[in-house]
């Protein structure tokens, strides 16, 4: 099988993210398309070539495709040994498990997250470093710069790979290697919790529900779940990862799981109701009548972490995300750890747990982890939770009332206004920002203004600086309203408005959230003039 080196020309028209590159499916499969970009990879990062290459993805549509020819072009690329989970899975925090443990220059993970799949659906491609986590800004600069002037890429022709048969096959003097997607993940978990506890939990008849929305995690919540822990089979909801999810959406919030939301709420509800999403990075949680919010969750699951075989030697610091409820930061107090506020994105995770200084971070994104991989993990979250009912003995309502009586409660929701024009999203970011100057020291919703910014952050490893990370009007510790743009998407903009309000007051506490919140909402609205720049009346999607 020659390698061959094929002409080409320029295609990307699009800085990728640390995220990686999304686009549509039907963008991927242009001629030359992609692998313009992996070749452009190959290009920047040349630590892979004569070293160890992870590669998996989430199942969807394309997959199988994509995989082929990034194993082809790794083989003309020089690369030594490549991992590849069975059928071409690998969950996000699977492969940056398998990165760790095999001690391999980096990662193609091919994903795009929670967005939907099929035909007409979403593809992406994302490089994971040596360590595994997400390639830093200053890489896929480089990588986007070469992708622009790109003239060639290497390849193997004719590259007949089995993605299906596991062991070693060759191709060019590279060695392939075909490996079980579970395995070293399930063993990680089994390094970090209890398993006969949550064992035991199971056989004395507590219930659970996992829904792995037709993605990723099936096999994962299959083997851990059912084959390991006991959970009887029905236990898990859509299985069989599909390459268009099922038709579904494969992003656990309180819309596109309303099943389970409607289940939690119903007569007979399991003890415990999680889900995750396309590529296993995300998670909610909910118990008997009650939706865990995922600030809360990271709260929750901080306060109550030490408890776990894992983590019995306590926490180093707590990170989350600036738009990320600030209820962590009672927890981190309480314990006397650091508590880190970082834009969003795990990246900025990432230098704090390779520096030690966190145990455990999360994001208002439905993303929490902790130090045992560099990316969010969400059947991780689910495990842990399962772990502290186990533990405690008390249901997923009791472990909330109990941490908001102690701590207070940290009312939150974020408003999604989806696929907007770019125009009118620009535009509300510049009416909000345009209302910041005036509000030092004035009243919203009753609140004294004490903060109102621009966000930017220093990094504490690095010394790496990030601005314009969204706008915020902060009160003080009483409530907050933040504003950003999100790069997840692959038509339009999305713009992201974040509310949350304080309450120590038990007896003020059993609120409904959006009642709660409707004030700052209103305040929100009128400060940034939403309504009348996007013609919307309502968010896309409130959580």
């Amino acid at each position: 099988m020659p390698i061959r080196e094929i002409t080409t020309k320029p295609y990307l028209d699009q800085k990728p993210g640390t995220a990686g590159l999304r686009k549509k499916v039907t963008v991927f499969q242009q001629p030359h398309y992609l692998e313009n970009f992996l070749q452009s990879i190959f290009d920047c990062a040349p630590e892979i070539r004569g070293a160890t290459l992870v590669i998996g993805g989430d199942g969807r549509y394309h997959n199988r495709d994509a995989i082929r020819t990034a194993i082809s072009m790794a083989a003309a690329n020089g690369v030594r040994h490549i991992v590849v989970g069975q059928g071409g899975l690998l969950s996000t925090p699977a492969a940056s498990n398998l990165i760790r443990k095999r001690g391999a220059a980096g990662g193609l993970l091919f994903t795009a997250s929670h967005n939907p799949a099929g035909p007409d659906g979403d593809f992406g491609v994302k490089f994971n470093i040596a360590g595994g986590g997400q390639a830093g800004e200053g890489l896929t600069d480089r990588i986007y710069q070469q992708s622009k002037s790109i003239t060639r890429y290497r390849n193997c022709d004719d590259a007949d790979i089995d993605l299906d048969r596991r062991g070693e096959q060759t191709l060019e003097g590279t060695t392939i290697e075909i490996v079980d997607c579970v395995d070293d993940y399930a063993a990680l978990m089994q390094s970090l919790f209890d398993f006969d506890r949550m064992r035991d939990w199971i056989k004395k008849g507590h219930s659970l529900r996992f829904d792995a929305m037709h993605a990723v995690t099936g096999p994962y919540a299959q083997r851990i779940l059912v084959e390991q822990l006991g959970a009887p089979a029905g236990a898990i909801l859509n299985a069989n990862p599909l390459p268009d999810f099922g038709g579904g959406h494969p992003d656990p919030n309180l819309v596109y799981g309303k099943h389970l939301v409607d289940l939690a709420f119903g007569e007979g509800a399991p003890e415990l109701l999680a889900a995750s999403d396309g590529d296993g990075d995300r998670n909610m949680i909910l118990g008997r009548g009650i939706f865990i919010s995922p600030g809360d969750s990271l709260a929750m699951l901080a306060a109550n972490l030490p408890q776990l075989p894992g983590y019995r030697d306590g926490l180093r610091g707590i990170a989350r995300s600036m738009p990320t409820s600030r209820a962590a930061d009672r927890v981190a107090k309480e314990l006397k750890v650091p508590l880190y506020e970082t834009p969003t994105g795990w990246k900025f995770f990432c230098n704090l747990l390779d520096a030690g200084n966190v145990t455990i971070c999360g994001e208002e994104s439905f993303g929490t982890s902790s130090s045992h991989a560099r990316e969010k993990d969400g059947l991780w979250a689910v495990l842990a939770w399962l772990n502290v009912l186990a533990i405690s003995g008390r249901s997923v309502r009791e472990i909330a009332e109990a941490h908001w009586q102690h701590y207070g409660r940290h009312y939150f929701a974020r408003h999604d206004y989806d696929e907007l024009p770019a125009t009118h999203a620009e535009a509300v970011m510049q009416a909000f920002a345009g209302s910041l100057a005036s509000l030092q020291g004035q009243q919203v919703s009753g609140y004294e203004v004490t903060t109102a910014d621009e966000f930017s952050y220093q990094d504490r490893v690095d010394g790496s600086i990030a601005v314009a990370q969204g706008l915020r009007v902060v009160c003080g510790e009483q409530a907050r309203i933040v504003m950003r743009l999100s790069g997840t998407g692959t038509q339009g903009a999305t713009l992201r408005v974040y509310l949350e309000r304080y309450e120590k007051d038990p007896s003020a506490q059993g609120w409904n959230p959006a009642e709660a919140l409707a004030p700052l909402a209103a305040a929100a609205d009128q400060l940034a003039r939403i309504s009348a720049l996007t013609g919307r009346k309502a968010p896309s999607l409130v959580t």
